[in-house]
């Protein structure tokens, strides 16, 4: 084995050139899909991150059924006592109490229907990043005062600013008629009109008493800082909660089943461009062995006029072309790891990036994210499609004769 090593280890630097060229695609692609990869890992780890912590949270405490109907009436009750006694039990984790309904908003010119959440402002800040939104006033401060936030597609609808007032008609939990004077106190802007025009946030304290709640609330917002760990957390929500009331635990992919949904469809045109790169490595390869195997067609006739089986002959071509793609594999994830690596470390960003990102709250540089799985899946694929490439011009010495291959020039 040894000899035949060094027999393909001198047959590739025959014509070192063209060596070079095919491995350096190969390097080239391999550190290309490492950075790609990992800076897509990176991405959809912000993407989740940054749309959870926008409003929904890592996880949701929640009556029965009310994911789906959302209903007043389905309600946790003693919502803020629970949501104390589980950052008593969590002190690692960000939790905040929530009420939610629905109500007509006016003003003295215009009305809307708008969504109503009462939040706790000591908390909400933490579980949320819409407080960081608001570019006009200030948010709430106090858990009993009557005013609001608003959107700043929603201030221009109605044609008001801060300090102005708004008048909220809704329904309670029970039925009863609803109603509330409340002052501006800020107004955010999310860069996401439907967002902007459709929610609004008052204290906790006010909508339980405007909305007759008796201290209850819809959800309980837990901010794990992360998605890794979010199931490990889930199992001990649910066994921390009491057993007199029957409460659900619900993760962010059940909070928000299009997030996961649309990384999927990014992922599968991501990985049709890998495809792509790939397909024309394997065809780089393909075409090297071929035109090598073509060249030596006289020598393969002489040492096969002497015993040497086509077998054999193909599985040095396989060789051959298996120390270049390790060659490539090496040095591409070298170089990808080491590009990638100092990139999760510094971020990077290009022009206009930072504008952007204060507008929509985002960080202003975007790390890549580093796993065994970014290093190794991209050139362990082009590896393998390296190796399937040179099954051609292998199988093709089965169909060689040693008298014909002897008279080729």
């Amino acid at each position: 084995m040894n000899l035949v090593f060094r027999l393909a280890w001198r047959n590739l630097w025959r014509q070192p050139r063209r060596t070079w060229l095919t491995t350096g695609a190969m390097v080239f692609s391999n550190t290309l899909l490492v950075f790609m990869i990992s800076l897509q890992f990176g991405m959809y780890g912000l993407m989740i991150d940054n749309t959870l912590q926008a409003f929904t949270g890592h996880l949701q405490v929640q009556a029965p059924g009310f994911i789906d109907d959302q209903k007043m009436r389905q309600t946790v009750e003693g919502i803020v006592p629970l949501a104390n006694e589980l950052r008593g039990e969590f002190p690692d984790q960000h939790v905040a109490a929530r009420a939610n309904g629905f109500a007509l908003i006016s003003s003295a010119e215009r009305s809307y229907g708008v969504a109503v959440f009462g939040v706790q402002p000591e908390y909400e800040p933490r579980v949320s990043t819409l407080p960081g939104l608001v570019a006009t006033g200030r948010f709430l401060e106090d858990n009993d005062a009557t005013e609001i936030v608003i959107g700043a597609a929603l201030a221009r609808n109605l044609k008001v600013g801060v300090g102005d007032e708004l008048t909220l008609l809704g329904s309670g939990k029970d039925g009863s008629f609803a109603a509330a004077v409340v002052n501006i106190a800020g107004i955010f802007d999310s860069g996401i009109p439907d967002f902007d025009r459709s929610i609004t946030e008052i204290p906790l304290g006010l909508f339980q008493d405007v909305f007759y709640m008796n201290g209850s609330g819809h959800h309980i917002v837990l901010n794990n800082g992360g998605i890794s760990g979010v199931a490990e957390l889930k199992a001990r929500v649910e066994a921390t909660l009491p057993s007199d009331q029957e409460l659900a635990v619900h993760d962010w992919d059940r909070l928000q089943p299009g997030l996961q949904q649309a990384i999927k469809a990014d992922m599968s045109s991501a990985f049709f461009m890998y495809g792509i790169l790939v397909v024309l490595v394997a065809f780089s390869v393909l075409n090297t062995q071929l035109m090598s195997v073509l060249e030596r067609t006289h020598e393969f006739g002489i040492v096969m006029s002497l015993g040497l089986t086509p077998g054999r002959l193909g599985r040095l071509v396989l060789l051959e072309t298996a120390i270049m793609g390790l060659l490539g594999f090496l040095l591409g994830t070298f170089l990808g790891g080491l590009l990638t690596a100092w990139l999760s470390v510094n971020g990077f960003a290009y022009p206009g990036m930072e504008e952007m990102a204060v507008k929509f709250n985002l960080p202003a540089r975007f790390y890549p994210e580093v796993s065994t799985l970014s290093l190794i899946s991209g050139p362990m694929v082009v590896f393998l499609f390296t190796i399937i490439a040179a099954l051609y011009p292998a199988l093709r010495l089965h169909r060689l004769h040693p008298v014909e291959a002897m008279r080729a020039v």
